[in-house]
């Protein structure tokens, strides 16, 4: 029976810690005692102990669920360093090395193995599942699982199916971001496919609040401006969140013109590029990171003193994750929202780009059969690789509303859309070893890159090999396009076989091409998702121009935490303070005197409001305030309590 002690003799031995903080105890203790368990904790409330604790208590490995392969690597090395036996298995490992990581797992050999959600449906990983003393699986990101929720991955689906290969080993879900409808989603599709498990889930939530974090929404008509101006305002490292890769390129240069340390990242950047600027950026030798939504999951940088989002997330759950990377130290920080009216028109524009009609979905899968040439009936488990600018030249389509439509498609079970695979490069020698060795007309540039194939990959005279273009290029220290034209130029001296890197998207009919008059869409795949995307627009919306409320009360509301006070440090509060009021206290008497109009609980007419002898403005910031907070609802010009 393994006690609080040794969990925290654990804890002590490899991080240090004397205790365990906020419901880390209560998460560890549950999923050790091989209860299925739901943690709900906010941004830095020390997720990753609660499972590798247990994990290293327990006999056998620990299974960690993660969308993304950087936080893969980082909680990997990590672990490593405080000699923690721990693996990922991410794409761009080669089948030997893949195969090794699992044996390992088989004999004992790793606590902790990382592996993506779409790795769960391989016939590789099932078959050695089977084989493998597994502790308890570990759901990171747990409400990607929910459609109901901002950030869902069809992938994470597969985790219930691996259930049923191990009926008996428990579940951890973990996630900061989810609202009561995710929550119990997330619980649903987790659920145990067997009796023995029938006891359902032990949920343990840490309050969202977060204490030392401002909450600010700043309306500004010059972004740009308004946001060198914050940043020579505020000391600290900080991060600049922007919608576009281009804009991230844009904004940091435009700071650097303005004296102010920045790079940028986003996606699409080269693995070693982005490895090297987010090493300066956590050794303040930069001091700004602008980047898209592709940076800061799991990026352990605990003195980030400032978020600003320069362009309008769209849900709350995207902004409350982003922007609390700041202050995770629990020293004083800021995340700061700039909006404008143009912010309103771009966030209710995505409703209709991420949801077109019907009519024009069904014409892009037609237009797919067109371009592939697939006739009625035909086609069944067909792969075809996707170029998105060619398919929308050929049919006048803009990409944004393709994607979306695809996306429909795939979810209706009509297409298997993988966007932007990454397929990495190949490398096979055309000639024997012998005959490497004698080669005699090669530059220096291409004799290390020679030895540094030979060095790093086995097997590149009997078959290709998957290489990392960006790794190589580091070994050698050229650049990584100088590395790609020493292969290009290799590859057609046939000393050896270069197949470039690309990105390329991949469309797969899951069934027969149909007509497109029998695609059928139905209200769980359509019109209940739009639904729910189109309330999280407006609750973003909302957040960003509600000027009588909390900004912290606002957030916690939205997840279902009720807050009795206001965090006093907002920029709503602190507007209130000015005017010698703190939040709500400001029309107390207003409030008090509607809510004793209603104490009946019969309808009333808004025009009653009339004979409240009090000034008009108190009068409409109460109403405001109540309506918001739903003490008292309005319909058809009534007032009701609810």
């Amino acid at each position: 029976m393994i006690t609080t002690k040794d969990y925290q003799l654990i804890l002590k031995k490899y991080w240090g810690y004397d205790d365990f903080r906020g419901i880390q105890r209560e998460i560890i203790e549950s999923i050790g005692s091989g209860h299925d368990t739901l943690g709900l904790m906010p941004t830095g409330g020390g997720k990753s102990i609660t499972f590798q604790v247990p994990a290293l208590a327990q006999a056998g490995t620990c299974i960690v669920i993660t969308p993304l392969i950087a936080l893969m690597k980082d909680q990997v090395e990590n672990l490593r360093r405080r000699n923690i036996s721990a693996a990922a298995i991410y794409s761009g490992l080669t089948h030997e090395e893949i195969l090794i990581t699992l044996e390992n797992c088989i004999f004992g050999g790793t606590k902790l193995l990382y592996v993506s959600p779409e790795r769960l449906g391989s016939e590789l990983f099932q078959t050695k599942l089977r084989h493998m003393k597994v502790s308890f699986i570990t759901v990171d990101e747990a409400h990607c699982i929910s459609q109901w929720g901002y950030d869902f991955r069809p992938s994470y689906l597969e985790i219930a199916k691996i259930r049923k290969f191990l009926p008996n080993v428990p579940i951890l879900a973990l996630t900061a971001t989810a609202t009561p409808t995710v929550v119990d989603d997330i619980q649903d599709k987790l659920k145990p496919s067997t009796a023995q498990r029938a006891e359902g889930f032990n949920v343990y939530k840490m309050s969202f609040e977060r204490k030392n974090l401002a909450y600010v929404v700043r309306r500004a008509t010059d972004k740009r401006q308004e946001l060198i101006h914050i940043l020579e305002s505020m000391k600290g490292s900080a991060i600049v969140y922007a919608r576009s890769r281009r804009r991230t390129k844009e904004i940091a240069e435009l700071l650097n013109e303005a004296g102010i340390s920045a790079t940028f990242y986003h996606a699409g950047l080269d693995t070693v590029v982005k490895d090297e600027r987010q090493i300066k950026w956590q050794k303040d030798e930069t001091r700004v990171m602008v980047a898209t939504n592709a940076f800061g999951m799991g990026i352990d940088k605990p003195d980030v003193r400032l978020v600003v989002h320069v362009d309008c997330p769209d849900s709350v759950e995207a902004y409350f994750q982003e922007a609390g990377r700041a202050g995770r130290d629990g020293q004083k920080a800021y995340a700061v929202l700039l909006y404008n009216d143009a912010d309103k028109r771009k966030l209710e524009k995505r409703i209709n780009d991420t949801f077109p009609e019907k009519d024009y979905i069904k014409q892009v899968y037609e237009h797919l059969a067109y371009f592939y040439q697939v006739g009625v009936g035909s086609a069944y488990n067909y792969t075809f690789e996707f170029n998105i600018d060619k398919f929308c030249h050929a049919f006048h389509h803009f990409p944004i509303q393709v994607d979306s439509a695809l996306k429909i498609l795939n979810r209706a079970g009509y297409i298997e859309y993988t966007e932007e695979q990454d397929n990495q490069a190949r490398v096979m020698f055309t000639i024997s070893r012998n005959q490497l060795y004698q080669l005699e007309s090669t530059t220096a540039n291409e004799e290390k890159v020679i030895t540094a194939l030979l060095r790093n990959y086995g097997g590149l005279f009997t078959d290709y090999n998957y290489i990392d273009e960006s790794f190589l290029a580091s070994q050698v220290q050229l650049q990584p396009q100088q590395l790609y034209m020493i292969l290009k130029a290799l590859s057609q001296r046939h000393i050896l076989h270069f197949i470039p890197q690309k990105k390329t998207p991949y469309i797969r009919y899951t069934q027969r091409r149909e007509d497109k008059e029998h695609i059928r869409l139905m209200p769980d795949i359509y019109e209940e998702r739009k639904q729910q995307f189109t309330n999280r627009i407006y609750a973003m919306i909302d957040y960003a121009t509600s000027d009588h409320v909390c900004r912290s009360r606002q957030l916690l509301r939205y997840f279902g935490e009720e807050n009795e006070h206001d965090c006093h440090q907002c920029d709503v509060c602190l507007s209130h303070r000015a005017e010698g009021m703190v939040s709500e206290s400001r029309f107390n008497n207003a409030t008090e005197q509607i809510l004793k109009l209603l104490d009946d609980h019969q309808p009333h007419a808004i025009t009653e409001l009339r004979d409240i002898q009090l000034p008009t403005d108190k009068l409409d910031a109460a109403l405001e305030y109540l309506l918001k907070e739903e003490f008292i609802c309005q319909e058809d010009g009534l007032l009701s309590k609810l």
